[in-house]
């Protein structure tokens, strides 16, 4: 008898992980702060007015949204057999048929348009008209504010996904009969310090490079100051992660592994990335602030500006971005440097900024090496940068010269007279030189044989040889400090 019943599906949280208002609301602020008053204008008119403007002025890629497969599978099934499936959601009509139209399932759709919020009692009634009472099968997940379980009241069964608002489908048993349960998918609490990105804080241990160079480790005072000023730090840069990650939404759900990322995945709700963010902010603004030196706090800031511009700008230009990515990584060695107000050697800046020039060059050669494999003509694009795969020679040949450079650079500073009184031996430092060209040459032959994971940082974590000569490079260092020849 059910097979002779429309299968009615609900969309958000539902036949996706996401909701269509967020998405949508989300891409629009993305745009331009003034975009939170076009929002609230709008919200004050109505929910269908909100959802139609959101619709008719962001161009959302319903291709790629993070989509229940285990749920479009069950209704490929079913439409198999001959039932008829029907879309109806609260979303946006427009948004609606592109979904249907992209799933091809779909042998009705109905949504919210002409001012009717297609939602709860709205959407039971519509069901009613079409289909009688109990006169079909509908497929919900939501149990927040009974949205749902109204329209599961005139429903003949209820098949629940389960999501983040709800754990088990027992408050449905109670409206209508239970038929397929869909379990809950991903870890909320795993997922939302995946979102903070706690890999890449050991790019923030540069902190830690002026408290090194200048040899405080004695000094208690410098130690703690240092300590606080990473914590701030890793605090502000997750909060830059979560933003970036909200605004390279579609760019991440079009990359092989970014899209598998909590936000893009639909684990974690957007809403939680745009109240998540600012908090953390605030927070590592805040202990700067209140325990550190100003010219901390002014670094740090910078840091933020510049990440906020790379995120929203410069990283669609060419060239422009590796070498931002240079600059923050430099900024995070001047940011120690004034946590413990210390002076810093132009011999260090200098290095740091060919160094991690270099690095952020990896990342951009890795990115289009695969692009060349997956999409051979030269014009193929990365998303959301502005190279193309004709690019790749040319920036391997910055990247290599800005390896070489970086060495030269090393090199000069260890032959400074100045470096010499800081060690007991200054010559063994000459034994790190081999170690760091050999390193760098290193990560960029795997780069060019497509071998690199994308984030050269994250590869030297995961690396044996990597972390082997890292330790090797700290042991130099020691033993010239320690060791009298």
């Amino acid at each position: 008898m059910s097979a002779t019943r429309p299968l009615v599906v609900d969309l958000d949280g539902t036949l996706i992980n996401t909701d269509l208002l967020v998405e949508g609301a989300s891409a629009y602020l993305t745009r331009s702060p003034s975009a939170l008053l076009d929002l609230a204008r709008w919200t004050r008119a109505g929910k269908s007015v909100l959802k139609g403007e959101l619709a008719r002025r962001t161009d959302l890629d319903v291709t790629v949204l993070p989509y229940r497969d285990d749920v479009v599978a069950w209704l490929g099934e079913e439409r198999s057999t001959g039932r008829r499936i029907v879309l109806a959601t609260a979303s946006d009509e427009r948004l609606a048929q592109a979904v249907a139209a992209h799933l091809g399932i779909f042998d009705d759709v109905l949504a919210t348009a002409d001012g009717v919020n297609l939602k709860g009692e709205a959407k039971r009634q519509a069901l009613v008209e079409r289909f009688g009472e109990g006169g079909y099968d509908y497929v919900g997940d939501d149990l927040r504010d009974e949205a749902d379980l109204t329209v599961w009241r005139s429903a003949a069964t209820a098949h629940v996904v389960l999501g983040r608002h709800a754990s088990t489908p027992e408050p449905v048993r109670a409206v209508a009969p239970i038929g397929a349960v869909f379990p809950r998918r991903g870890h909320r609490p795993a997922d939302l310090v995946r979102m903070l990105r706690p890999y890449q804080w050991v790019k923030n241990a540069l902190i830690l490079v002026p408290l090194l160079t200048a040899q405080r480790l004695d000094d208690a005072s410098a130690v703690t100051d240092t300590l606080v000023a990473l914590v701030a730090f890793c605090l502000v840069a997750s909060s830059v992660y979560v933003l970036n990650d909200l605004v390279d939404l579609v760019h991440d759900r079009h990359h092989p592994r970014k899209r598998r990322r909590p936000l893009a995945a639909g684990r974690v709700s957007l809403l939680t990335g745009w109240a998540l963010w600012p908090v953390l902010l605030a927070v590592g603004l805040g202990i700067a602030a209140a325990f550190l030196p100003v010219l901390f706090l002014a670094a740090l800031v910078g840091y933020l500006v510049l990440t906020v511009a790379y995120t929203f700008w410069l990283k669609r230009h060419a060239v422009v971005d590796v070498v931002t990515l240079g600059m923050l990584y430099t900024v995070r060695i001047v940011a120690g440097a004034a946590a413990i107000e210390v002076e810093l050697s132009m011999w260090l800046l200098t290095f740091s900024m060919f160094f991690f020039l270099s690095l952020a060059l990896i990342k951009r050669v890795s990115e289009l090496a695969r692009i060349r494999r997956t999409a051979p003509a030269d014009g193929a694009q990365a998303r959301g940068r502005g190279y193309v795969a004709s690019d790749l020679e040319l920036l391997s040949s910055y990247g290599v010269s800005s390896s070489v450079a970086a060495v030269v650079i090393f090199s000069l500073f260890v032959a400074d007279p100045k470096t010499s009184v800081l060690y007991r031996t200054p010559d063994i430092l000459w034994c790190s030189v081999p170690v760091l060209l050999g390193w760098l040459m290193r990560v960029w032959l795997l780069a060019h044989r497509g071998t690199m994971h994308e984030d050269p940082i994250v590869f030297a974590i995961r690396d044996r040889a990597s972390r082997f000569a890292g330790l090797l490079v700290v042991a130099i260092f020691i033993l010239a400090k320690v060791v009298t020849l």
